[in-house]
């Protein structure tokens, strides 16, 4: 049976904790069957990464038993080719399932397309170690469209590409992307990985970013406080 190399996901997280500027005191730890971040987000304190949900599926309900009794609000997400039955799995542990068809998505940057933004935008880049923020702004210099990569040694983790909704339709994404993957490359990296929301794998698709895996969300309760029995 396919699955998906576990040691990618481990580098895509090394990289997604660096572009969510997470603490740096052990950002990333072993935790049982995964692996755990902390978040330090209202509502989201906590977030444990499935590693072998296909190789392994009880490893998928043991990870799901540990966030449905967790002390703090945790999230788990796994990426997985067996979408469905991970799905009935988390559902039966009690987990809400926040996103069922996020996309675990790798490209080689070094044929990613390039796109210039159109007139009137205007872009800014911003490198600050191992990241870069990328934002589009307006002729009025209103940040119309965004996005963060950060470089982990030949891997570049791209996170948090937003357009806002006025501005839409216009290319904006391409043009965030193309500057993204411009400068991971100047730096070094070669391989890029994102999870892609519903509304953003579309686009990556286009751009020529390659599926490897579903990846679903689930929530364990919310609420739970540390005195909670």
């Amino acid at each position: 049976m396919t699955t998906i190399e576990p040691g990618l996901i481990r580098r895509w997280l090394d990289g997604w904790t660096v572009a969510r500027s997470l603490p740096e005191a052990e950002p990333v730890e072993p935790a049982g069957d995964g692996l755990r971040s902390e978040c330090d987000q209202p509502g989201r304190e906590v977030e444990v990464f499935a590693l072998r949900a296909d190789e392994e599926p009880e490893s998928v309900a043991r990870l799901a038993a540990a966030v449905a009794t967790a002390r703090q609000v945790t999230w788990l997400t796994v990426p997985t080719l067996r979408r469905d039955a991970v799905e009935a799995v988390v559902g039966a542990a009690g987990l809400e399932l926040v996103q069922r068809s996020e996309w675990f998505m790798t490209t080689d940057l070094t044929e990613h397309p390039r796109h210039a933004p159109a007139a009137p935008y205007e872009r800014e880049v911003r490198t600050d170690g191992p990241v870069t923020v990328v934002s589009l702004h307006d002729r009025a210099g209103e940040v119309a469209a965004r996005g963060t990569i950060a470089v982990v040694g030949g891997d570049a983790i791209a996170d948090r590409i937003e357009t806002e909704a006025a501005h839409r339709r216009r290319g904006l994404g391409r043009a965030v992307m193309s500057a993204l993957a411009e400068t991971a490359v100047s730096q070094g990296a070669r391989t890029g990985l994102l999870i892609a929301s519903q509304e953003g794998r579309r686009l990556y698709s286009a751009l020529g970013w390659h599926h490897k895996a579903d990846v679903l969300i689930a929530r364990g309760p919310v609420g739970r406080s540390p005195d909670a029995g």
